[in-house]
């Protein structure tokens, strides 16, 4: 059976990686820095040249929209902390993710994020996916399952706001 689910995980996990490459695809910097309101999450270049994310006090409509370079940070920041509290330390906080600073940087980040992603799928047998110890992040004690499930969702999602906001570009006016 461990097969068999992980196959199902890791075929939504490509379908998920298709959708979001082809927003990925052709992206490019301006698109990325453009704001698709007067309010929403950004991102902003620091004193040092590290690009920093806003980070929401809520999550209400009232908001706004994300840019796109937002959405790609985003990408970045759950990606490396569900790396880091599964295979790592655990010692990486919100605060030390940045943005990459291009379009090109961004699907070059994703795209290694994805291939170490499916490395880690490919790898996964039953007992893994159902035991909890890697579980730590976003959610606990949880089976590993859960967190590789929540992945292609996240992912999906992410996916479907680059589309989004990648439609408004093209018609700014």
């Amino acid at each position: 059976m461990s097969d068999v689910t992980r196959d199902f995980l890791l075929r939504q996990f490509e379908t998920a990686t298709a959708l979001a490459n082809y927003h990925l695809d052709g992206l490019t910097t301006e698109e990325c820095l453009w704001r698709p309101a007067r309010a929403g999450l950004h991102v902003q270049r620091a004193a040092d040249g590290r690009w920093l994310a806003d980070w929401p006090e809520h999550e209400r409509y009232d908001l706004g929209p994300p840019s796109i370079a937002w959405v790609t940070w985003h990408m970045t920041f759950w990606w490396s902390m569900l790396f880091d509290h599964t295979y790592g330390d655990a010692s990486l906080v919100r605060e030390q993710v940045t943005w990459p600073g291009s379009a090109e940087a961004v699907r070059e980040m994703l795209g290694q994020l994805q291939q170490r992603w499916h490395a880690v799928l490919t790898d996964l047998g039953d007992d893994e996916l159902q035991a909890s110890e890697r579980s730590r992040w976003p959610m606990q004690e949880r089976p590993f399952g859960d967190i590789v499930a929540w992945v292609n969702v996240e992912l999906t999602k992410n996916a479907a706001e680059l589309g989004y906001g990648r439609f408004l570009y093209a018609v700014r006016g």
